[in-house]
């Protein structure tokens, strides 16, 4: 017999919630574990390789770019066959490229097994984000994904440091070693503790000409792409200081691999405190407000960043303290935003994940590859680069919240 999206959410309330909140906050853990926890190593994989900064700074952009691009495959793979066989398939192929990395022999090689690690990557991220909205009501999904974020905030935080301790002790390539590890974790808890969360009546077809139109009509969606676009350039203005770490660590703070904990630990310590704010006001703020609340936030700690950059010299204090106000804001708005946009496609909610994070994800790449590669001479470019990206994210927010008080549906 079939089971109906009910009875898949009565099975979730009755045994699977916590344990589905937990496991989709560590698949989510796997983008920032595999983008940081190598940056310590930077310096050495260079050496060994023969290459510059730059050139290894493109396995960053491969990486995120083969992330964006494949998304588009497995959202549509995960609303045919379900969540839980693109989270196993696609963890397996994450195991294998990480694999890859830890025994590469030269620069070449390792680029290439990085966009491999790309490709597999999405298709946890996606699945699980898809399957917090299948099991959960508009206002518990809210809640739900801000506990995720709550938890994924732990990710950049620790990434970094185990990196560096890891490189210290054994290596750069015990980092890959250890992504292996948490891949086969992964598996390990999803085939014992999580159950497919897609109703048998909401799978959609996988035949190419479905799977485009599918997309042409979140392409064309107008108030869909806004939505994206604000969560998108919101996280990319902090997403400069992640991918630019090693610059700002080295250059311009003149630390060393062990510091990098300094950074990301404040950061991330912002990110749990504003997903812990948003998780309290899920059932309490209508959510437009929640988001307008985030961006205020973000944009008093960028006013902070460009008078601190301005006026006292660059220390850990002066860079770092306006990144914490600036990832609180952001951990507002993203649960909220993300909630929003999937349910403009209720019945092709891996389609519109998938659409969601290709288009963060292209964006993150080009901040890799591109921004910070032009941005990396100064801080104060670093600043005015986030400031181009909040305004970008506040232009689109403050139209879609105008339809949101004129009563206008914002999914049309």
């Amino acid at each position: 017999m079939k089971a109906t999206s009910s009875e898949v959410r009565a099975a979730t309330r009755s045994g699977i919630k916590s344990h589905l909140t937990v496991i989709a906050a560590l698949l989510s853990m796997v983008g920032p574990f595999t983008i940081d926890a190598y940056l310590p190593s930077f310096p050495d994989i260079e050496v060994e390789f023969g290459i510059s900064r730059s050139v290894l700074s493109q396995s960053l952009g491969g990486y995120l770019a083969a992330v964006a691009i494949s998304t588009l495959f497995w959202g549509p793979l995960s609303d045919r066959v379900g969540r839980r066989v693109v989270i196993l398939s696609s963890m397996s192929l994450y195991i294998l490229a990480s694999v890859g990395c830890a025994l590469a022999t030269n620069a070449n090689d390792f680029l290439l097994l990085r966009i491999l690690q790309g490709l597999a990557a999405s298709g946890g991220l996606i699945a699980g984000r898809a399957m917090i909205r299948d099991a959960y009501d508009a206002q518990t999904a809210h809640k739900a994904m801000s506990q995720v974020m709550m938890l994924f905030a732990v990710a950049p935080a620790i990434a970094p440091v185990l990196g560096g301790w890891l490189h210290d002790l054994f290596g750069w390539r015990s980092v890959f070693w250890f992504l292996s590890g948490f891949g086969i974790l992964l598996i390990g808890l999803v085939s014992c503790c999580i159950k497919e969360t897609l109703a048998d009546e909401h799978q959609q077809s996988f035949h190419p000409i479905s799977v485009i139109q599918a997309y042409t009509r979140t392409i064309k969606n107008k108030q869909f792409l806004a939505l994206v676009f604000s969560l998108s350039f919101t996280f990319a203005g902090l997403f400069i200081y992640i991918a630019g770490a090693p610059t700002v660590i080295y250059d311009f703070l003149g630390l060393g691999s062990d510091s990098f904990g300094l950074q990301f630990v404040p950061m991330v310590g912002g990110l749990m405190v504003g997903s812990f704010i948003s998780s309290r006001l899920a059932h309490r703020w209508p959510t437009p407000r929640t988001v307008t609340a985030g961006f205020v936030v973000t944009g008093l700690a960028v006013l902070l960043n460009i008078i601190l950059v301005n006026f006292f010299e660059a220390n850990v204090l002066s860079v770092v303290s306006p990144l914490v106000f600036y990832a609180m804001g952001l951990a507002m708005v993203m649960p909220a935003l993300t909630i929003l946009a999937l349910d403009c496609y209720p019945h092709h909610r891996g389609t519109a994940a998938a659409m969601q994070g290709f288009l963060q994800m292209l964006i993150t790449a080009a901040v890799a590859s591109i921004a910070v590669p032009l941005l990396h001479m100064q801080l104060l470019h670093f600043v005015l680069g986030q400031i181009m990206f909040l305004s970008l994210a506040l232009t689109l927010w403050v139209r879609i919240r105008q339809r949101i008080v004129s009563h206008t549906d914002i999914c049309r």
